[in-house]
């Protein structure tokens, strides 16, 4: 616990160094979650993208080994460099405070879990469960858009990274990474930032989407893909704080 309460302090400063943010942040989606991806034709960044439709979200294919194909816009969004909302992990709809009192998945503390932990010195009266990935109904990709949607796991996330070359860019205005697949194919992803309790976290300075692992061997956190400037990370860090969530969906 003290070593997830560390790490997200230190997160906190170093997103805050080195970049300017907006004014406030952009939603670009309804602010709700359940529609605000919706269809709005295809988009154009110079890259052969081409992307598809399933229902009312539009995905890219960036021909990657397991085929998983990722979602153009985050939840919440109505274009590709819309923040969209903040999750805490586990949770499926915004929120104004994300701290440990208003967090679903503990009792005050994240010593005090109550779903999604396999160490009982972590669990509410030494709870465990055998949960290592967030189940559909608490996962706001699934929640959010539909059965065929969920959120990336923390491999997926290093896939991405393994199998793309990113560089930083700036669409409309606004910071994030365009991952270009030896297909041809892009992927562009705004600096959302995140939330620490009622405040704002660096956006347009880093990016902060949550997977839906958690930490097994310290369950208090769950892992994440950060990225800035000059560098982008798959780590761990506490389940409360809001973070962005951009959808995959399963090779067809």
């Amino acid at each position: 616990m003290k070593a997830v309460a560390a790490l997200m302090l230190m997160m906190a400063v170093v997103f805050a160094v080195g970049c300017t943010e907006p004014d406030e942040p952009i939603n670009g989606g309804d602010g709700g979650g359940g529609n605000g991806g919706g269809n709005n034709g295809d988009y154009y960044d110079g890259i052969d993208n081409c992307g598809h439709y399933d229902g009312n979200y539009e995905y890219v294919d960036l021909g990657l080994p397991s085929g998983t194909l990722w979602a153009t816009f985050n939840v919440g969004a109505d274009r590709p460099e819309g923040y969209g909302d903040y999750f805490a992990w586990g949770e499926t709809q915004p929120k104004d405070n994300y701290d440990l009192i208003s967090y679903r998945w503990c009792n005050d503390n994240l010593e005090q879990l109550t779903k999604y932990c396999q160490i009982s010195s972590y669990g509410y009266n030494g709870y465990t469960d055998s949960l290592s990935v967030l189940l559909p109904e608490d996962d706001a990709a699934t929640v959010n858009w539909g059965d065929e949607w969920r959120m990336p796991t923390r491999v997926e996330w290093q896939e991405l990274y393994d199998n793309t070359t990113s560089t930083w860019t700036t669409r409309n205005g606004l910071n994030g990474r365009l991952f270009v697949a030896s297909n041809g194919k892009s992927l562009f992803m705004p600096a959302t930032g995140g939330r620490l309790g009622i405040a704002f976290s660096s956006p347009n300075c880093y990016g902060n989407y949550w997977s839906s692992s958690l930490t097994i061997e310290e369950p208090a956190g769950a892992w994440y893909s950060g990225f800035g400037l000059d560098n982008y990370v798959v780590y761990y860090d506490g389940r409360t704080m809001g973070r962005s969530v951009r959808p995959v969906h399963s090779a067809k």
